[in-house]
């Protein structure tokens, strides 16, 4: 999920994962002076909570225990075997792998990273950046540096680029953009466009960049002219900003876990294995029910699994043109291929290489120990994690995983680098990854999102919640605002407060 200067943010379902820190319901509560009331008997005899949260991923953890730590009785309902969501670890022959490549970026707020510090102590490691981009055939420093670019990139490409770049201001235009490739076009040049993003693009989202809205743009080209690309590189080598990064030493699903452990602690009840299958919203609360067929009084609903997900388990549900909005909205999936290399490591010296080419749809190969300084990362061996975006049930997703392992060792010597023997293969597959920002997609969510909004006693947040490309560090600000709105223990609610937060989140952008 990576854009030269946007995210590359790291898959997105709630798969189960094989590591087994359970965060169960039977843990003790209570740490600090805000003790938290245990969550009660509702009418009929139902579990009661002021706040019910749905979804174990990064928003919902933050959430559940910012809450929890407020004084609020909070149920989190996870369906996974295991908590963090797109943000977990878990083990691949004694190493510990990520659901791709994740960091927390240097734009995170100071409020969120001084608490996961205090979670984490000297675990959260700040690490240097050492990535690299083919372009053009050539391999670059990524993050990206000029006198390399201009050294390395074919010289046509840089010739190419340096014409555009001279002729910025002639494809200055007062009507907005068509799509993602007319604003890029415009803003970046033909010339980096075509080597760079226009291929990715499909690869990404499985279309091309004329049938890609041009928010999505905005919300992942960070650098969208040649002279703020410049500067980046320029201020970036001056004071290291995107040059490094925190990342845990066990992993980035340490973070998660400890996030877990610290809401379980603060008395949130924590159910994994259970997901909601209806949700009644009311005047005096929501009535949630779940696969096991409890019932739950809640004052307070926070939601965030996929918004498209939530139209179909809403009772009474939408109307038909939210349903066929919701139906209209697209996710992009991906396969994770995990390859296990024995005898040396590691493999290469950096943390990860990305293919925006045509040439293979693999787009991003990490090397999760390299993310980090452990003693627990055996010296005799290492694993790649392949990333391939698909489509759910295509050729891809319903290939074996030998010939998985196959396609990616033949695509990585094709693209110039170390051959692999793998030892062992490890797959994940994800349904709900990348939001589509198909053209036109913006009306369709707006129906969406209006009928969310307006249901009593229900908030949509994170990046699923919200139908956004968005990175961990605002996910968690989003949880910390949705419960700072939290007006009463139950149901209150600051519509407002809550408003102004939204209208902040439309303008992140993917960081990288």
């Amino acid at each position: 999920m990576t854009d030269p200067g946007a995210d590359p943010t790291a898959p997105g379902a709630r798969p189960s994962t094989d590591h087994a820190a359970d965060h169960g319901i039977d843990r003790a509560a209570g740490h600090g002076t805000d003790r938290p009331a245990d969550p009660g008997t509702g009418p009929g005899g139902d579990l009661g909570a002021d706040l019910v949260v749905l979804g174990a991923g990064p928003a919902g953890l933050a959430a559940a225990w910012r809450a929890a730590r407020a004084g609020r009785s909070v149920v989190l309902l996870e369906r996974g075997d295991a908590v963090g969501g797109m943000a977990a670890s878990f083990d691949v022959a004694g190493i510990r792998v990520d659901h791709g490549s994740h960091r927390l970026h240097p734009s995170i707020d100071p409020g969120v990273l001084a608490d996961l510090a205090g979670l984490l102590g000297d675990d959260l490691q700040l690490r240097p950046r050492n990535g690299r981009l083919q372009v053009g055939g050539a391999w670059v420093g990524f993050p990206l540096r000029p006198a390399e670019l201009v050294r390395r990139l074919p010289r046509g490409l840089v010739a190419r680029i340096a014409a555009d770049t001279a002729a910025a201001p002639l494809r200055r235009r007062s009507a907005p953009p068509a799509s993602y490739a007319d604003a890029l076009r415009r803003s970046l040049g033909p010339g980096l466009y075509g080597a760079l993003y226009a291929p990715f693009a499909e690869k990404l989202w499985g279309r091309s960049g004329e049938e890609i809205d041009a928010e999505q743009a905005r919300r992942r080209v960070t650098a969208d002219t040649p002279w703020k690309i410049a500067a980046r590189m320029l201020h970036g080598a001056r004071d290291g900003q995107g040059r490094m990064f925190r990342y845990p030493r066990r992993g980035f699903g340490q973070l998660t876990d400890a996030v877990a452990a610290a809401a379980t602690d603060a008395g949130a009840r924590i159910e994994l294995r259970t997901e909601a299958v209806s949700l009644s919203p009311g005047a005096d609360g929501v009535t949630v029910r779940t696969n096991g067929g409890a019932a739950i009084s809640a004052g307070h609903v926070f939601s965030t699994v996929p918004l498209t997900a939530l139209a179909r388990i809403v009772d009474p549900g939408p109307p038909a043109d939210v349903l066929a909005d919701a139906a209209d909205l697209k996710f992009r999936a991906m396969v994770l291929v995990y390859l296990v290399l024995e005898g040396r490591r590691p493999w290469t010296t950096y943390d990860a290489h990305y293919l925006p080419g045509a040439g293979t749809p693999v787009t991003r190969v990490s090397e999760p120990a390299n993310y980090r300084d452990s003693a627990d990362d055996p010296a005799d061996r290492t694993v790649l994690c392949a990333e391939i975006p698909c489509a759910p049930d295509d050729a891809i997703w319903n290939a074996t995983d030998d010939d998985l392992a196959a396609r990616v060792a033949d695509d990585l010597v094709r693209a110039g680098l170390p051959p692999v023997r793998p030892a062992a293969v490890v797959t994940r597959r994800l349904r709900h990854v990348y939001p589509v920002y198909e053209t036109g997609f913006g009306a369709r969510l707006a129906g969406l999102d209006a009928w969310a909004s307006s249901l009593p006693g229900m908030t949509t947040f994170g990046r699923l919640g919200l139908f956004a490309h968005d990175n961990t560090h605002h996910a968690f600000v989003m949880a910390y605002d949705a419960v700072d709105a939290l007006t009463g223990p139950s149901s209150g609610f600051d519509e407002q407060a809550w408003a102004t937060a939204r209208k902040r989140f439309a303008t992140h952008v993917v960081e990288d």
